[in-house]
């Protein structure tokens, strides 16, 4: 059903923001693999909340335990299951919203849809759930780095109007990894973060953009029509929480030029076609062509804000709701891990896909 994501490499998260714990299922991971909980706990690490004042003060260590799938550190082909527990659930502060709809957040329609909900934050629409997600992205990392040198690195490039100025193939993680807000422009990064803290203490919250790169990638993953690369990176993009819009390549961008100017001219680099400019985004016709694969997410910004809002309640009765409890003002610096989670997938999934057809071929 609706929890489950990919075909050979396939996951399945499970839990709920409030409640005993969450974690993930991962099915299809090739046996011998080097993995221990240190590989998955660097990159929870990056996502966990109370990492500073730009972030959700909730306090969850977020740490991991390996339930099946790995024996003496590598993996044994079989399901890895991973558990991360809930330490610091406040169900209690979400008591009196039981029977009111936030406005833009998933109460109304969970209940239009099951006849019933959990009101203890946002359930399974929590952002919370991405625990599993970034878990299961750790180990895709490990089986694209077994077979080729792909890095997949993802930052904060716009924070409202504020706009980054990097240049994406020279994107470095230290340069990501330098300030709280993940955008590798310091200068830009420092204006962000006061943009960002003003938001919070004005009862507020921020969206904007992250981009990422995926470097290494070698040609010929996805499939025509239904399962091309950029379709699939599109559908995994798209169901990260707050996510509204993905661009491959130029994006919407690309609508303002012509073909003789958008298109992606082709040379030989010794046995190498390469492509003189990536308007494209590494994808062509669904199907990577070797060159980086460079996508970026827009996030809208967060749905649960300090302001006073009207709203309804379950029997239709007008409601001002001043919303309490502990949340992102901007959801953009934690996001940069999920995103590279998710596109760490795909690619891991297609690429298995392609050894099924085709064979390791280098």
């Amino acid at each position: 059903m609706g929890s489950s994501f990919g075909r050979l490499f396939r996951i399945a998260t499970w839990g709920e923001s409030h409640g005993g714990g969450l974690g993930v299922t991962i099915d299809g991971c090739p046996p011998g693999l080097p993995l221990t909980e240190a590989d998955l706990q660097a990159e929870l690490d990056r996502r966990r909340p109370g990492q500073s004042v730009l972030t959700t003060p909730r306090d969850e260590p977020d740490t991991c335990e390996i339930l099946s799938g790995t024996f003496e550190g590598r993996t044994l082909g079989t399901p890895i299951a991973v558990l991360v527990r809930n330490k610091d659930a406040r169900p209690a502060a979400y008591a009196e919203f039981s029977r009111i709809y936030r406005p833009s957040h998933a109460d109304y329609t969970y209940q239009a849809k099951y006849g019933f909900r959990t009101w203890l934050g946002g359930g399974r629409a929590s952002a919370r759930e991405t625990v599993g997600r970034v878990a299961a992205g750790a180990v895709a990392k490990k089986v694209l780095a077994h077979h080729h040198p792909v890095e997949i690195l993802a930052w904060v490039d716009r924070v409202q109007d504020l706009q980054a100025e990097v240049e994406p193939t020279a994107v470095t993680p230290a340069q990501v990894e330098a300030n709280p807000v993940r955008c590798p422009d310091a200068a830009v990064a420092a204006r962000m973060a006061e943009r960002i803290e003003r938001a919070r203490k004005d009862g507020d919250s921020l969206g904007g953009v992250v981009r990422c790169v995926a470097r290494g990638v070698p040609p010929g993953l996805g499939d025509p029509v239904f399962d091309k690369l950029d379709a699939d990176l599109a559908k995994a993009l798209m169901s990260l929480p707050a996510c509204k819009g993905v661009e491959v390549g130029s994006g919407f961008a690309g609508t303002y030029l012509t073909g003789a100017t958008h298109n992606d001219p082709f040379y030989m680099e010794g046995e190498r076609v390469r492509t003189r400019t990536n308007r494209s985004g590494g994808i062509q016709g669904g199907i990577s062509n070797g060159e980086d694969i460079l996508v970026a997410a827009a996030f809208k910004p967060t749905a649960t804000i300090g302001t006073p809002q009207e709203t309804v309640d379950e029997d239709g009765n007008a409601v001002t709701l001043k919303a309490k409890g502990r949340h992102d003002p901007c959801v953009l610096p934690r996001a940069v891990p999920i995103v590279e989670a998710m596109v760490a997938l795909v690619l891991c999934d297609h690429l298995l896909r392609q050894r099924a057809q085709r064979g390791w071929e280098d």
